[in-house]
């Protein structure tokens, strides 16, 4: 079987293992169900290989990019293949707790490597008493701040990647602070 590539796929296994011995005599039967594993093989490749492509240390680049781009689109392109493989885990924690803060600091370490400190002004409690005063404040606000090494070569962009990510993944009506923080 040949793909639109030119290139030889192949098939691990045929319809006609399976096809009762009258239909196989049968030359019009054979072609019949050699095309449709022609067309099936595709996808019989990709299922017994599929494992692979959820396995970050098997899954190809652009599959990797791809699984990164839901977090952050900008980030897939600016990071090496092996960087991003090595952050799913990071990914995965950060597209599970999006909009918390939890989400946005696996986010940044999965971009940047760099694990900022991040706050926000909401809080849940409870009160015995009606009409207690509410724990935050009325504004949301989201405060993050990174520690970028001293060494680093370019300081500046690293802050305006990091806040970049912050604004993919927080809650859009909550505004946010990035600051980098002394080293």
């Amino acid at each position: 079987m040949r793909t639109l590539s030119g290139t030889a796929t192949p098939v691990h296994t045929s319809l006609l293992t399976g096809l009762p011995a009258a239909f196989v005599g049968s030359e019009l039967t054979v072609n019949l169900v050699e095309a449709f594993d022609d067309v099936l093989a595709p996808v019989t490749v990709l299922l017994d290989a599929l494992d692979a492509y959820v396995d970050p240390r098997y899954a190809p680049d652009d599959f990797a990019r791809w699984v990164v781009s839901w977090l952050a689109p900008g980030i897939a392109a600016r990071r090496s293949a092996d960087d991003l493989r090595a952050r799913l885990g990071d990914v995965t924690e950060a597209m599970l707790g999006r909009g918390t803060t939890g989400g946005v600091v696996a986010a940044v370490r999965a971009c940047t490597g760099l694990t900022p400190e991040v706050r926000d002004n909401g809080g849940v409690s409870w009160s015995r008493r009606p009409h207690a005063p509410l724990p935050g404040t009325s504004l949301p606000r989201l405060e993050v701040d990174v520690r970028i090494a001293a060494d680093e070569p370019d300081p500046d962009a690293l802050l305006d990647l990091v806040r970049s990510v912050v604004d993919d993944v927080k809650p859009v009506h909550v505004p946010a602070t990035v600051r980098r923080v002394g080293d």
